[in-house]
């Protein structure tokens, strides 16, 4: 992993789509900060399409499709993306799986639910939970005392083991029936909001994030970038992004998006 100044001008340059995660990547210790949000409106007003991919929930994602200064939001680690046009005040939704696989998602993993709850002893329902469509968030440190890698790796083998893919943020496991991803939405969303076509143009975007469910992301997008939290997770990752801010957290997504606007000027 480089660092941010390496990061070419000439790449910076071509720059069109800003992906970020949310959670320790605009938010620090939770909070969304000024600078943070202030980085976002300065991406939006200079031309660049911003969106978040997230793991949060659907309910999260209405409000930030809505009122933030994003062009789209994926959310659910991949379950949809949501667009609101505010000139015609549409709302487009679009979800991987139908309510009806969603429902029988659900009741699936309420068995999890009790399972994990039982076997892990300090884990909890995410506090997002009842916001949420598609999957389950288990809380292993945002709510609760932080619980050792050993116990997150046991949610991570009780999810899978019953069949659900599973994936760790920097706050939650999230478990879900389905096959998508964050990548996987990703490029849909770019396909039929922006007619970009990820595969052929992956040096128009930038992805940044910082924890193992990124990883398919910083894999495919070259210019992918990690807020320097990413390193917490360095054992953990399966592809690493190519460079990392100097700053954690929210503040390393405002260094990224100087960085990203100035090459433009």
């Amino acid at each position: 992993m480089r660092t941010l100044d390496a990061f070419p001008v000439a790449d910076r340059r071509h720059i069109r789509v800003v992906l970020v995660d949310i959670d320790e990547t605009l938010t620090t210790k939770g909070r969304l900060t000024a600078s943070a949000y202030g980085a976002m409106e300065r991406l939006h007003g200079a031309g660049f399409k911003v969106v978040p991919i997230t793991g949060r929930p659907a309910g999260w994602c209405d409000h930030i499709a809505r009122m933030w200064p994003v062009d789209a939001v994926v959310g659910e680690n991949g379950a949809f993306y949501f667009r609101y046009d505010h000139g015609t005040r549409q709302f487009a939704k679009r979800f991987v799986m139908t309510e009806k696989e969603r429902a029988q998602g659900r009741r699936k993993l309420t068995k999890l639910r009790a399972k994990i709850l039982k076997e892990v002893p300090g884990a909890a329902v995410a506090s997002d939970q009842p916001y949420r469509e598609s999957d389950l968030a288990i809380d292993y440190c945002e709510d609760v005392k932080r619980l050792s890698p050993k116990a997150v790796e046991r949610i991570v083998a009780i999810f899978t083991a019953a069949g659900a893919t599973a994936r760790v943020s920097s706050v939650h496991v999230n478990g879900w029936y389905g096959d998508y991803d964050k990548l996987a939405m990703t490029r849909t969303m770019l396909e039929e909001c922006f007619a970009i076509d990820a595969g052929a143009a992956k040096e128009l975007c930038v992805f940044v994030g910082d924890s193992p469910n990124d990883a398919p992301m910083f894999a495919f997008f070259p210019n992918a970038v990690g807020v320097a939290n990413v390193r917490d997770f360095k054992d953990q990752l399966t592809a690493v992004p190519a460079y990392v801010t100097p700053s954690r957290a929210g503040a390393g997504f405002a260094e990224l998006a100087a960085a990203l606007i100035a090459a433009k000027e």
